[in-house]
């Protein structure tokens, strides 16, 4: 068995690999390609999964059906791999001809997706910036894109993990660190930044996928010490795009000083804010924000889900997102105007919300030396864990975070930085399903105390795959949330599942602690 393993590296070998419950084969088209054309992007056909959303809309939703309610429970382990590194996985993999690629602070692997077998590694040592965690990667034609935690943009031939070019888009020294899986659109590669522990302007720069060079920089905040303005509004997750506007749309940070609201008076622009941008020029279209003059580290860079339908029996193209401060809107993406405004779990910060449909915070549930309660605590309501959109059902299915916290202001720590402290009392985990037309909950499942950290994917089959806070993959009926199926993996679960076909078998492929897991039916059950 273990040449036919080595044989599978050979480009344009075919081999036989027993892996879960078969025997099968491994087409020698799988190696031999290596390639994303716009159109693949724009289209993603079911035997990929080529962007870190799966397709542009950030719906995070298969068209595959044989995984079902009916057959479910009969999901087999195909494989796993493990990375025998010290960082769990958040990434999202990238399917692209029969190659998953998936990383890891510093690393990248590229790994065949029938057999589970490493066909190149790549790694490069950073020791400055933050090893918070990494998103993944971004391709385009025969090009990975990699951010590394010191702010490099690497991209590498995905064919053996060479590098192609390696550009700097922040400076680390200067506080900047970088987590995220850069979104290619034609030939822009965009990419965020995170520094939440200095004052520093956040922006999103575009560089051209083939020579690297920068084509634009959108600044979400002026330089620091612009009188009367704030710092922040970092972009440290991937976005969406909507190729019939032509618009990005991109969540931003929390404002600097963090926890100290008293030295940047007024809303904060744009900060905490959904922005949509030409990404051809950076140039802004329009801007709302869950989240004005945020002063308990609330992002609002959670996925800005793109659905067409039906709103209050007119059609609208609009653009959803359950925001970390507790509220979940719906807006129309061409204009930015507000549909629905709403809570999705205990939210106690806001005096209701605005004419525009932006929440009005209460001043007095700013940090105080004596200490606020505050409902959600700092992690929010929701996270970076990405969402699902089931467009059968109109359902919004979320990882939510019921909790609440205490926040304390200290003047000793001045206007910089972080600038206060919070300490955590109580919170939970619940899968959510949000009927998108009204806000209301249609179900939920509790996944344990402290919340599970995985995000969400759903299937026209009905199924909605996630994970819980013991680390067990769960499959949920989509109607009502009730548990179909479970396979524990050990470890933590932080990263979002996702699905694909090869060879005529779906899988359902997930991180968990530092490995990835496949699942798939027997093959007799196909």
């Amino acid at each position: 068995m273990m040449k036919l393993l080595k044989a599978r590296l050979v480009p344009g070998a075919g081999a036989l690999f027993l892996a879960g419950s078969g025997l099968f084969s491994v087409c020698a088209h799988h190696l031999a390609a290596q390639d994303l054309e716009s159109a693949q992007l724009l289209h993603p056909p079911a035997d990929s999964w080529p962007l870190y959303h799966g397709d542009y809309s950030g719906e995070r939703h298969s068209h595959l059906t044989q995984i079902g309610p009916a057959n479910v429970g009969d999901l087999g382990l195909s494989w796993a791999f493990q990375t025998h590194q010290m960082a769990d996985i958040k990434s999202t993999p990238l399917l692209v001809d029969g190659v998953l690629y998936f990383t890891a602070p510093d690393n990248v692997w590229a790994v065949d997706a029938l057999s589970g077998h490493m066909i190149w590694h790549y790694y490069r040592k950073s020791t400055k910036g933050l090893h918070i965690g990494h998103r993944g990667v971004a391709m385009y034609k025969g090009w990975l894109y990699f951010t590394t935690p010191d702010c490099h943009l690497i991209a590498l031939n995905a064919k053996d993990g060479t590098v192609y070019w390696d550009k700097v888009f922040a400076d680390v020294d200067r506080g900047y660190w970088s987590t995220l899986a850069p979104l290619v659109v034609g030939d822009h590669v965009i990419v965020g930044v995170s520094g939440d522990f200095d004052n520093l302007p956040g922006y999103l720069r575009s560089l051209n996928a083939e020579t690297g060079e920068t084509q634009w920089q959108w600044d979400s905040t002026p330089p620091a010490g612009t009188p009367g303005s704030t710092t922040g509004g970092m972009t440290w997750m991937t976005g969406t795009y909507d190729p019939s506007l032509n618009l990005v749309y991109w969540g931003t940070g929390n404002p600097t000083p963090v926890l100290n609201g008293r030295p940047r008076p007024g809303d904060d622009r744009y900060t905490c804010s959904i922005v949509a941008l030409n990404p051809d020029t950076g140039k802004l279209a329009w801007a709302f924000q869950p989240s004005p003059h945020d002063t308990h580290d609330w992002d609002a860079v959670e996925t800005p889900v793109l659905v067409d339908g039906e709103f209050h029996g007119s059609p609208r193209k609009m653009l959803l997102q359950a925001s970390r401060n507790g509220y979940f809107f719906v807006l129309d993406r061409v204009t930015g105007k507000d549909l629905l405004t709403t809570t999705f779990g205990p939210v106690n910060w806001s005096l209701g919300v605005d004419a525009q449909g932006e929440p009005i915070p209460n001043p007095a549930k700013e940090p105080a030396p004596d200490g606020r309660l505050i409902a959600p605590d700092e992690g929010g309501l929701t996270n970076y864990r990405a969402p699902s959109f089931d467009p059968k059902t109109g359902l919004f299915i979320v990882d939510a975070h019921p909790s609440y916290s205490i926040y304390f202001a200290k003047p000793a720590d001045g206007a910089y930085g972080w600038a206060g402290a919070d300490y955590g009392l109580w919170g939970k985990g619940v899968i959510e399903a949000i009927d998108y037309q009204t806000g209301k909950i249609r179900w939920r499942h509790e996944v344990g105390a402290g919340g599970s950290g995985a995000g969400v994917l759903t299937t026209d089959s009905g199924l909605t795959f996630t994970g819980d806070s013991t680390g067990n993959v769960l499959a949920l009926d989509t109607e009502t949330g009730k548990t179909l199926w479970h396979a524990g993996t050990g470890s933590p679960i932080g990263a979002s599942p996702i699905c694909y076909e090869l060879d005529g078998r779906e899988y359902i492929v997930v991180g968990s602690g530092t490995d990835l897991f496949a699942w798939a039916l027997p093959i007799q059950n196909r």
